[in-house]
């Protein structure tokens, strides 16, 4: 399934930006040239996750295990363009299933292991998946019996795959579609009939953006591979680099920055279950990582916390990658003085992409605040991830180009690294872009100057109300939906507060109850809990207010609101 317009894939194609190879056929090239080095490795504390021992893959192991999954797809009755969807932790096995749907042309919606009812319902209609690959269960609750559930209502799921335990007769082991033997000369023919292109989708990833509920991004082969260059360059990554992957695997974060990163260089992707520090400082030593990632409040107390530092060893290490909240320059030039570069990077699951390398901004002090103008004009950069991209900053209320430095704008973006819009979402697709192609970001940037030349962007803030925690964008507007329906409640508004502890934003609720009524944290973390609401999006404080200030237009004045509730 190509979404991207026949003149797209014409001009990226003979610009050589876009390739003819799939993922999946760049790892069957190193597996050629290196069958018996490592590939991809377990996290060390994989008992804590799923049952059995660690697994060290070879490329040899992991192409054939692959294609036995792929073959065994295909006699569940799959075919290329089919949805799989997964919800697995960061274990080999979502990679695996990640690599077959490659393998085949099935496409992939992988969604985060704290997904439940809630969010399933609204995004299983929209890909009308005919497989669903998950565990027994997982930290306290019972993936495998949710989906059975599930499946009276969507009845499309023909085929469940589970790992982890017993299973019931209805579910087939993944283990065994992995290790066991399969019709692989059926896959060979059928590829044959049906190849696989680089611009067939691959994936459909889920993001909540400023809408209340999930939408559907999906990406080719070519749209990951793009994007990946930023990091690539920016860290100055070597070929078969060691790549440490905390981040899930169900987005940009995961597949594009970790997973694709390794499979252009071809060396080893060793797997973390975000979060436990101790687990992966051992993987950076044992495993020689030389491209980790981190985010910025871990950054922060590592390099306060000089006993734990003293115990590490980093000397492997050639870059950190970090993003996701703003960096601290002391943060950036503390670890360089250590010797240990940290790169800034900004993405989204959409494909907007900026990365600040030492290239680009040797001064950490600098790479901490500003990002190189990535696609601007009158700029060029070596990053093979500009190649064909085009940005600019865009007054939100005007539309008018901002060219000075000083003011705030919106960031907007289109090239090969965009998505073609949100699946099965016209509506949203045509909000998300402008007249002019350009995809209309939600983030407010400045430009700065430097020698003289305005060269760089600074990342300001955020143009609608989005919380992010963890990495997991989280639209207020949902929660606040959702609590429309608490009895207690006359109205309420969510907000985003930032914690001083942890320097990522807390989702705070502010309440009005009903006259002569109560309420408390605990009843609304109750409540949102009996709506299988995704743990993430739990509020963590309660503010109660007598009313919500409001406009004129009777809009609610959310940046009044977070100053009261922050005071």
């Amino acid at each position: 399934m190509i979404l991207d317009s026949a003149e797209q894939v014409a001009e990226y194609t003979g610009a050589g930006i876009w390739g003819d190879k799939t993922l999946m056929d760049l790892v069957r090239e190193t597996a050629a040239r290196t069958p018996d080095a490592e590939a991809l490795v377990d996290p060390p504390n994989r008992a804590e996750l799923l049952p059995g021992e660690p697994r060290r893959l070879t490329y040899r192991e992991l192409t054939a295990q692959v294609d036995n999954l792929a073959a065994a797809l295909l006699g569940a009755g799959l075919r290329k363009d089919d949805v799989l969807m997964v919800q697995l932790p960061n274990t080999v096995e979502i990679v695996e299933v990640l690599l077959a749907c490659a393998r085949l042309g099935v496409i992939c919606s992988p969604v985060p292991v704290q997904f439940r009812t809630h969010e399933l319902r609204y995004i299983i209609p929209l890909v009308e998946p005919k497989a669903f690959v998950t565990c027994v269960d997982f930290q306290g609750h019972a993936h495998l019996e949710m989906i059975r559930g599930l499946r009276t209502d969507f009845p499309d799921i023909t085929t469940i795959i589970a790992t982890g335990g017993d299973l019931p007769d209805d579910v087939v082991a993944l283990d065994s579609l992995l290790l066991e033997p399969q019709d692989t000369a059926a896959l060979v023919a059928e590829l044959e009939r049906n190849p696989v292109s680089a611009n067939d989708i691959f994936t459909v990833c889920w993001t909540s953006g400023t809408e209340a509920d999930p939408k559907g991004v999906p990406r080719s082969h070519n749209h990951w591979m793009v994007p990946a260059w930023a990091p690539i360059d920016a860290a100055r990554l070597p070929q078969a680099c060691v790549v440490l992957c905390p981040f899930p695997m169900v987005n940009l974060s995961g597949i594009g920055a970790m997973m694709t990163v390794w499979i252009l260089t071809g060396g080893k992707l060793a797997m973390h279950h975000p979060f436990n520090l101790p687990v992966y400082m051992q993987q950076i030593a044992v495993e020689r990582a030389q491209f980790p990632v981190a985010p910025p409040v871990l950054l922060t107390l590592l390099l306060r916390d000089e006993n734990t530092l003293a115990k590490v060893d980093l000397s492997s290490v050639i870059c950190i990658g970090s993003g996701s909240a703003p960096l601290s320059p002391a943060t950036v030039a503390g670890w360089q003085e250590r010797g240990v570069v940290v790169m800034n990077f900004y993405a989204a699951n959409e494909g907007q992409v900026l990365a600040s390398g030492i290239d680009d901004c040797p001064d950490p002090v600098d790479r901490a605040l500003f990002f190189p103008r990535f696609g601007a004009e009158g700029f060029t950069y070596t990053n093979r991830c500009t190649r064909g991209m085009k940005s600019r900053l865009v007054d939100s209320e005007t539309g008018e180009v901002i060219t000075q430095p000083g003011v705030l704008g919106e960031l907007r973006v289109k090239g090969p690294t965009m998505f073609p819009g949100y699946w099965r979402r016209p509506d949203l697709t045509a909000k998300a872009f402008d007249e002019e192609g350009y995809f209309r970001t939600g983030d407010l940037f400045e430009i700065d100057v430097v020698d003289g030349e305005p060269s760089r962007y600074r990342f300001v803030g955020r143009l609608k109300d989005l919380i992010i925690r963890g990495g997991f964008k989280i639209a207020a507007e949902e929660i606040e939906n959702l609590l429309v329906g608490m009895p207690a409640i006359q109205e309420a508004a969510v907000v985003g507060l930032l914690s001083p502890r942890t320097n990522e934003e807390d989702v705070c609720v502010v309440a009005v109850p009903k006259a002569g009524q109560t309420v408390t944290l605990a009843e609304i973390k109750m409540f949102l809990r009996d709506k299988d609401v995704a743990a993430y999006k739990i509020p963590r404080r309660l503010v109660v207010f007598d009313s919500l200030p409001r406009n004129a237009l009777g809009k609610v004045i959310k940046r009044e609101i977070r100053e009261k509730a922050g005071a």
